[in-house]
């Protein structure tokens, strides 16, 4: 069983700005920006709670992910992580809502990944927020935050779907957080030059 274990940071403009330039100090080097349409659905085993099944757009791509939180009061969280690649995310929206599965959120973020030695770090823009989070062992990730001068920063204990439920906007029924529609267009639009 695939087990994910991060821990997450809200930013400021200044303090994102400050995190880019100590992971360039520590030679790391920026992934591509990824831009994500998050869709987590309800229904079925979901409604007992714990779980989420999440349809993730990034960059031409649609991942089809289930996770599971394990209980713990830690600034790093440790959950369940089942994720596939699929080939066509229409359909995969047209299957799950087949089998009476019903979108419940939608967020969307964009994302540039780095990595220092076994750890990820994803530098994070969302329509409520600038964030940060490392993945990797609890033990990597004590490491790479003390490399960032992270560890006196307070860690989010909230996922991006809790967020979403609190600050996201109600539309037919799902909650929303969304980009202004002229950053989600130019967003997409870079995506496809680099596509071509």
């Amino acid at each position: 069983m695939p087990v994910e274990i991060e821990k997450k940071y809200r930013l400021t403009k200044k303090q994102r700005e400050a995190m880019v330039r100590r992971l360039q100090k520590l030679g790391a080097t920026p992934g591509e920006v990824e831009f994500e349409e998050n869709t987590l659905y309800r229904g079925g085993r979901l409604e007992l709670g714990g779980r989420s099944l999440r349809l993730r757009r990034v960059n031409g791509r649609a991942l089809l992910t289930l996770k599971q939180r394990f209980p713990g009061k830690s600034p790093i969280k440790y959950q369940r992580e089942e994720e596939t690649e699929v080939a066509d995310g229409n359909a995969m929206a047209a299957i799950l809502k087949s089998l009476e599965f019903r979108p419940a959120l939608v967020y969307e973020k964009r994302r540039v990944r780095w990595h220092i030695g076994k750890a990820e770090i994803a530098l994070d823009e969302l329509p409520f927020g600038l964030f940060m989070e490392i993945e990797g062992s609890a033990k990597e990730i004590v490491r790479v935050e003390k490399l960032l001068e992270a560890e006196a920063m307070p860690a989010v204990m909230e996922t991006y779907p809790a967020l979403t439920a609190a600050l996201g906007q109600k539309r037919g029924g799902v909650i929303e957080a969304r980009f202004a529609r002229s950053v989600r267009d130019r967003a997409r639009r870079s995506v496809q030059n680099r596509l071509r």
